[in-house]
């Protein structure tokens, strides 16, 4: 077998929470009176919370203190939070369901490597718990992506060496992170047009064609 154990991103490949990420950041940005739209929200995929902020606050016309930073962090996620109350298991597609089990019948370990602390209500507001050997996320981390970390900690719940697994990212970031942490990547989404990974999928059911 190719690879033991397949690590993915959450949001942008397992399900797309996007929009809820840029409604709750317009909200806040919006009450602080901070230009902000599409363009800079794509700037902070895969990025962690606090880098985004401080990329949202490059537009404000004033400095904040430390404890106001991390007042509008708890803001935004406090309404992010509230959005993704709204997620069900229509927000992650059948295609998606189907390749994970696929995989599993085929003996192959499965994780999720997110940066999001909101991993688990994702997960469980979708039902998608049962599909994951392990989970490694935001809540368990120090870094955030480009660094490994949350990769490298997949890769060890699942008793697995790096070698032995596939990461599955949307973002350069995160491509960027498998490859700094020994792993092959695949990209999916947007990271297509990145020149890093080792593969590129047009579509998720790809990966049975390279999860041999």
């Amino acid at each position: 077998m190719k690879f033991k154990g397949v690590i993915f991103d959450l949001d942008g490949v397992i399900c797309f929470t996007d929009k809820f990420h840029y409604q709750a950041w317009k909200k806040l940005a919006d009450r602080l009176g901070i230009e902000f739209d599409e363009k800079i929200n794509d700037r902070l995929r895969g990025v962690s919370r606090m880098a985004s902020l401080e990329i949202i606050l490059e537009k404000s016309a004033r400095a904040y203190s430390d404890a106001e930073k991390e007042s509008f962090a708890a803001e935004k996620n406090d309404a992010y939070r509230a959005l993704l109350e709204n997620m069900g298991k229509s927000d992650v597609s059948e295609e998606v369901r189907d390749t994970l089990s696929e995989l599993r019948a085929r003996g192959v370990l499965l994780a999720i490597g997110s940066s999001s602390r909101n991993t688990p209500l994702i997960l469980e507001k979708t039902g998608m718990k049962q599909y994951f050997d392990a989970v490694s996320d935001g809540n368990n981390i120090t870094r955030s992506k480009p660094d490994p970390e949350v990769f490298l900690k997949a890769a060890q719940f699942l008793n697995l060496a790096p070698a032995d697994c596939l990461v599955v990212e949307d973002a350069v970031a995160g491509i960027d992170a498998g490859f700094s942490g020994g792993f092959r990547t695949a990209a999916i989404g947007e990271a297509t047009n990145y020149d890093r990974p080792d593969y590129k999928l047009t579509t998720f059911s790809d990966l049975l064609k390279i999860v041999d």
